[in-house]
């Protein structure tokens, strides 16, 4: 289970990579390892330490020992130790403006969070405090890491979130862009879904008849998802066993004489925007969606209400990504930052 699935990006970079903890740091003429530290980092009045670098990339540290090439080991971990530096100026650097702006997050809120935390992985607190001991994170600096989380949350609440509109027109927009397009070929626009049912063992071709009767019972669950207003193409997406699945369940356009006949029984009589009956095929079960008929025209791919929610929030994260940016540029712009 991965427990930092709530984490920022500056800590998921992390997945590939492992700081080296103290490497370096054994003196010659001693039989033992002595951890020496300094500074490494200045930003503005603050300063990071060799030892926080350490303490943040610990988790990491047995692993890409593990798995670098010998000969790739200290070009790996010099990567890594500036990808954790990196991370840690930008915390200090949101610890600095969340001062500034008088933004804070008490220790009662840091609490919560990782007791959400901890539920959230179905985990007891023990529990949770023994899987990150495993990971070789302390308590402490995943608590630290939270912390600066919500104060980041907070801070783009602040100067970024608040400014951020998303328009109708703007939602319009994209849903002419990416959910309609025009068939200029006629025909009948499809939505495919299908479910299929295991043949016999030993090489055989025929397909074995409670098989059959399951991928039934699976094609009739989905129909019924469908026929409650869910959407077609999410759906397809996640329950259909066909190769179209990957494009959620698009087929293109057919022309009458181009389908079997099963298939062109169930959609010729279909009225865009509707669903057919189950169509029985040699192997499973299939049904489509008509997205347009005979005339061609505008295809539409989802009715506007039902992804509208859908886009804004595209459209919103979107926004937020290219103003998050700008204003973490701009911040370390007006900063002064030194690596040593």
């Amino acid at each position: 289970m991965n427990i930092f699935s709530g984490m920022n990006r500056c800590y998921r970079i992390f997945s590939g990579a492992v700081i080296l903890c103290a490497l370096a740091f054994v003196c010659p003429g001693h039989g033992r390892a002595e951890l020496v530290d300094r500074v490494v980092a200045q930003v503005n009045d603050d300063v990071i330490t060799m030892s926080d670098v350490n303490d943040e990339g610990k988790a990491f540290f047995q692993k890409i020992t593990e798995q670098a090439p010998a000969n790739e080991l200290a070009g790996a971990l010099r990567r890594a130790r500036e990808e954790v530096l990196n991370g840690l100026i930008d915390k200090k650097l949101v610890s600095q403006e969340a001062a500034k702006q008088k933004v804070s997050v008490s220790d009662a809120d840091v609490d919560a969070a990782f007791k959400q935390m901890s539920a959230t992985n179905k985990m007891s607190l023990e529990q949770f405090r023994e899987q990150l001991k495993k990971a070789g994170m302390t308590e402490a600096v995943y608590r630290e890491n939270l912390r600066n989380q919500m104060l980041q949350s907070k801070l783009l609440n602040y100067e970024v979130r608040s400014k951020i509109i998303i328009t109708d027109d703007m939602i319009r927009d994209y849903y002419d862009t990416n959910y309609t397009n025009d068939d200029g070929q006629g025909g009948y626009y499809l939505l495919q879904m299908g479910f299929v049912a295991k043949k016999n063992s030993q090489g055989s071709d025929k397909v074995d008849a409670e098989a059959k009767l399951e991928a039934r019972k699976r094609a009739e669950r989905v129909l019924s998802l469908v026929e409650s207003g869910q959407d077609f193409s999410s759906l397809a997406r996640k329950f259909s066993e066909l190769p179209s699945a990957a494009d959620g369940g698009n087929i293109g356009s057919f022309q009458e004489d181009e389908m079997a006949e099963n298939m062109r029984a169930a959609v010729t009589s279909l009225k865009p925007g509707q669903v057919s009956k189950l169509v029985e095929t040699a192997d499973g079960y299939q049904f489509f969606k008509l997205l347009s008929s005979m005339e061609g025209g505008v295809v539409v791919q989802a009715p506007y209400d039902s992804v509208k929610e859908e886009i804004k929030k595209t459209l919103y994260e979107e926004k937020l990504k290219a103003e998050f940016e700008a204003w973490v540029k701009k911040i370390k712009e007006s900063a002064y930052i030194k690596k040593l």
